[in-house]
């Protein structure tokens, strides 16, 4: 599967945990929420163009949800995966 494909299937891997129960903390949604914009906006961009940032964003976000939500901080490690084989 090329990486930008994988990156889509993650990310909506990513918001079907987000409406699952439990309930998210509101921060967390919203922070949640915040990624997922990002990463729509990276799937618009060429690979040449797109921030570096993101992936430490998203490496911060696993550490965020690691102990508390394991299943939400696996698909973030998947999105690392598929943002590095994107060059990103």
């Amino acid at each position: 599967m090329p990486a930008r494909e994988k990156l889509q299937e993650q990310v909506s891997i990513l918001r079907e945990q987000l409406n699952q129960d439990p309930p998210l903390p509101l921060e967390k949604r919203e922070a949640l929420e915040a990624l997922i914009a990002k990463f729509e906006v990276q799937l618009e961009l060429e690979p040449a163009t797109q921030p570096p940032s993101i992936a430490d964003d998203v490496n911060l976000a696993v550490e965020r949800f690691e102990l508390d939500h394991p299943g939400i901080a696996g698909t973030l490690r998947n999105i690392v995966v598929a943002l590095g084989n994107m060059g990103i």
